[in-house]
């Protein structure tokens, strides 16, 4: 069985308010399409069809996923819209049929509507919902049978009364889908091709209709405004909590953490409150993060502790380390075990070797720094010279006292110490004490000055 996977993304999303097309919109720093996309490669799917109208340079422009595009030019209805992909199908091919601004739908959910297609068969989406205004009703027969689907606006004072609805989502085989949609027609209140329509004469010509409920109704739901966005990135916060609460973590408060990427935490690790993670993200066992914490694309292995207001973007830490709080890492960063970056530091494409210390006030960058290093506040090494960046390294168990510069390129020896308040701008050699520092001159009786008085 070969699927793909035609995703209805043509839309304008009026009531966005919004330049952007709907289904570009984000969940979890995500386009709601390319959620849409990514479940359909959980499935297995050969290819996925983007249908695109509105915005449609904007679309491809931000879609990376490996798609086949075509374009609705016309808005006549979602049986148009899948009109449009047919010819991207294979007759023998099952397909699944999505929407590009229903991004939470789970793919084991999908994978019930595309087991169930066949030539005499169609899988449909439905849920059962307390308030089914705006929604299509579901029309059974005596015996449960579905026997069509009717739009609101064309529904009956008794079909009104349905609770089941259709969620759009389907599955048919490409033969028995285009031969169906090339039968509806646009007789109906908005003058537009349902593809809903196909149901009513499928059952007509003697096919069967099965369908499947989500586990959840949250898989289902649209998103046609900013407040629907906010409510579905709130499921999605909530349901990441729950998956890490389950694998062993600690989290202070599960509303109040937001994963935008794919974190990954070991067990009996400790989240506390507002702490985002972006990108791919990896906490090893018995990690502690602190409030306020920004983590992107980072490696942090066991035991380590990131304390609160503590930045980490594209950096690797070791086990064991302390951070923050108030310290960056900046890209390029690399920790190794059981070293400390205080508050107020920042770390940017330097490696800062096992048990070393930059505890206070400092800026290290483009730097190798060895083991048992302790660098002193308000330390920095001076990489850029207006053009060009330049190395600094200071090699195992350097003392570099307070308010030192180090102006690179330059390299402090084994064991040197560079006594505070300097300017180092020549190499440092094993075990010397380096230091720059004027002569103390003092004034005698130096008149301090005062305030003058305030003018009435």
């Amino acid at each position: 069985m070969s699927l793909k996977v035609v995703v209805l993304a043509a839309g304008k999303g009026t009531r966005m308010k919004s330049a952007m097309p709907k289904v570009l919109h984000c969940v979890a720093h995500k386009p709601m399409v390319e959620h849409v996309i990514d479940a359909a490669a959980c499935l297995g799917a050969s290819g996925t069809v983007l249908v695109v109208g509105h915005g449609a340079d904007q679309v491809r422009a931000t879609v990376a996923a490996d798609v086949d595009y075509v374009e609705q030019t016309e808005q006549l209805g979602t049986g148009h819209a899948v009109q449009q992909a047919m010819p991207a199908l294979n007759a023998t091919d099952t397909v699944l049929i999505a929407y590009g601004d229903v991004p939470l739908t789970k793919p084991e959910t999908l994978q019930k509507l595309v087991s169930d297609a066949s030539d005499s068969n169609l899988a449909l989406l439905t849920v059962l919902m307390d308030d089914p205004d705006g929604y299509g009703r579901i029309v059974r027969d005596t015996s449960g049978n579905v026997i069509g689907i009717v739009e609101q606006k064309d529904a009956t004072g008794e079909q009104l009364k349905i609770c089941e609805v259709n969620t759009g989502i389907l599955a048919a085989k490409a033969s028995v889908l285009g031969e169906l949609l090339g039968r509806i027609d646009n007789n109906n209140a908005q003058q537009e091709y349902y593809l809903t329509d196909i149901f009513e004469l499928a059952v007509q010509q003697g096919m069967t209709v099965t369908t499947h409920q989500p586990e959840f109704e949250w898989e289902t739901v649209g998103v046609n405004s900013r407040s629907q966005l906010a409510e579905l990135e709130r499921i999605y916060q909530r349901n990441q909590a729950e998956q890490l609460m389950a694998a062993g973590v600690t989290l202070r408060d599960p509303d109040r953490i937001d994963v935008r990427g794919d974190l990954s935490v070991g067990q009996d690790s400790v989240i506390d409150v507002n702490c985002l993670f972006e990108g791919k993200v990896t906490l090893g066992e018995n990690v502690t993060i602190g409030p306020n914490c920004s983590i992107s694309n980072a490696t942090i292995a066991d035991g380590t502790v990131i304390k609160a207001n503590t930045v980490i973007e594209d950096s690797s830490v070791g086990e064991n380390c302390t951070l923050g709080p108030f310290a960056r890492l900046r890209p390029g960063a690399v920790l190794s075990d059981s070293s400390h970056i205080g508050n107020f530091v920042e770390i940017k494409k330097a490696t800062i070797g096992k048990g070393s210390k930059v505890n206070h006030l400092s800026y290290v960058g483009d730097s190798t720094v060895g083991e048992k290093v302790n660098i002193g506040a308000g330390t920095i090494t001076c990489n850029y010279d207006g053009a060009n960046k330049h190395q600094t390294v200071i090699e195992d168990g350097v003392f570099i006292g307070s308010c030192t510069q180090l102006v690179a390129p330059v390299v402090v020896g084994k064991n040197a110490v560079v006594g505070a308040g300097s300017t180092i701008t020549k190499a440092v050699a094993e075990n010397q004490l380096a230091f720059t520092r004027a002569a103390l001159k003092t004034v005698e009786n130096w008149p301090r000055p005062v305030k003058k008085p305030k003018s009435e």
